[in-house]
């Protein structure tokens, strides 16, 4: 393997695991729980247990996934902050969206430019 591959080469890091544990009510979400663990798969008291959630949003296009952290200090904490971190991740998704909107309108169009190339001039 040459030097260049090998630099490139993903490197597992041993000093920042987790194990993962799902949680899920089976109507709203999943709540994801990263315990911090040493390279021996025990738990590493010196680093918190991270929190994310997960859930879809239906729009007109389908569903949306949504992931989202949620802050606490224990399970029944993240799970109730789960509606407020889950409600701030649409307004965030909504706001994305409609500014993905306006750059798609201000785009200007060029003759040529368009998925097929071309002229822009028909029967030439």
């Amino acid at each position: 393997m040459n030097q260049e591959a090998e630099a490139q080469s993903p490197e597992f890091n041993t000093g920042d695991l987790y194990i993962e544990e799902t949680f899920t009510d089976r109507k709203v979400g999943t709540i994801r729980r990263l315990t911090p663990v040493n390279d021996q798969g025990e738990p590493d008291p010196a680093r918190p247990a991270v929190y994310s959630g997960m859930a879809q949003v239906m729009t007109a296009a389908g569903p949306i996934p949504l992931n989202f952290d949620i802050p606490g200090e224990n399970l029944a904490e993240v799970c109730g902050n789960f509606s407020s971190c889950a409600q701030q991740a649409v307004e965030e998704m909504a706001q994305r969206l409609e500014e993905m909107r306006r750059d798609q309108a201000s785009q200007i169009v060029v003759p040529g430019q368009g998925p097929q190339g071309g002229s822009g001039i028909i029967g030439v």
